[in-house]
This record gives structure tokens, C-alpha cells and sequence, in this order.
């Protein structure tokens, strides 16, 4: 299979994760194509036989990183609307009778609150949790992905998943210091 098929082949899922990691459509979309354009350009770097999907989410993830750190003060969160919440859902319905997700209100106002939890997720945690639960990725493909431990993967998922269950229950929101970092916890003892 040719590089140029393999990546058409992931496409879709490239632009269902971008979407989840940045929350707009057309950062979404530059994100993809800066992926793209990266995986052609170093298409001799990609060693026949591995995952092409981990190899592209990996570019991906790292130009996501580094967008993050030129720009974080232009970052800013658009919710996502009607067109864009069946992109996160696969589209595979074979029977007119299942309701889609932006048919039913209730589950439209449940996705909107999930999208917004993810927002206050760390971004260590958020990756982990969107290329598991979204991409359905296994956690050595992850750690592969994020170039981390897999204890580290494990440990980042069990931690945003049970950060998503309390935003979901209602809980609050870390509250957003003038200092943050792990200074911020720290407290001076003489």
C-alpha cells in the first residue's frame, strides 16, 4: 500500500481527534493538514511494517504540543454545535431506526457537558483519554504514541476518567490561580 493511501485511509480519524484535542473546527482542520504535509514530507522516517495510525498520531500529538506552547495565549475553546457533535460519534448506523445524537435533545445536552469536561481536563490527561476512548487505541499504542511509559498512560487515563465522572456528577472545576504549576500546591514550611 502506497504512503498516500495509508494516509487517505486515516484521514477521518486524524480530523475526529483534532477536532477533540483543539474544540475548533478550522484549528482542526490546519492541524490535519500540518500533520499531513509532516507525514509526506518525512514519509522515508516511517518504517514499513509499524502502525502508520500511531505514527500519524504521534506527529500530530507533538505538533499539537507545540502550537500549545507558541500560542497559548490565543488559545481559546469554542463549543462545539449541532454539525459538529455527530463528527465525534462514528456515523456507522445501519438502521434508520437508532436515533442519532443530535436527534435527541438530552443526549445533544450530554455531549455538550462531556466536551466541556474534557475542556477542564489536564492536556496529559485529555490526550489519553480522547486516543482510548475516541480513537478506541490500546495502551502500549498510546504510550507509543506519546512516547511515555504505559504505567504513565494507565495512570493519566484512571485519573481523567474519574476527573470526567466527577464534572459529570457536578462537581466544579479547578479553580484557575494567578499561579499555576506544581508551585502553586506547594507550601513554604520554615
Amino acid at each position: 500500500m502506497d504512503i498516500r493511501d495509508q494516509l487517505y485511509h486515516h484521514v477521518p480519524r486524524l480530523r475526529r481527534y483534532a477536532r477533540a484535542l483543539t474544540g475548533n473546527t478550522e484549528l482542526a482542520d490546519d492541524l490535519v493538514q500540518d500533520t499531513l504535509e509532516r507525514a509526506l514530507s518525512r514519509h522515508t522516517m516511517f518504517e514499513a511494517g509499524t502502525d502508520a495510525r500511531a505514527w500519524l498520531f504521534t506527529i500530530m500529538h507533538n505538533l499539537f504540543l507545540n502550537q500549545q506552547r507558541r500560542a497559548p495565549a490565543q488559545a481559546t475553546h469554542v463549543s462545539l454545535d449541532e454539525t459538529n457533535i455527530g463528527d465525534l460519534v462514528e456515523r456507522d448506523v445501519s438502521h434508520a431506526s437508532v436515533q442519532t445524537p443530535t436527534s435527541d435533545p438530552a443526549r445533544r445536552l450530554e455531549i455538550r457537558d462531556l466536551d466541556e469536561a474534557l475542556r477542564h481536563l489536564p492536556d496529559e490527561q485529555r490526550a489519553i483519554v480522547l486516543l482510548v476512548g475516541l480513537e478506541d487505541m490500546s495502551y502500549a499504542d498510546v504510550a507509543a504514541t506519546l512516547r511515555v511509559p504505559i504505567g504513565t498512560v494507565m495512570s493519566r487515563l484512571s485519573r481523567g476518567r474519574q476527573r470526567l465522572r466527577d464534572l459529570m456528577a457536578g462537581g466544579t472545576p479547578p479553580a484557575q490561580s494567578a499561579q499555576t504549576g506544581p508551585s502553586a500546591k506547594l507550601k513554604v514550611v520554615r
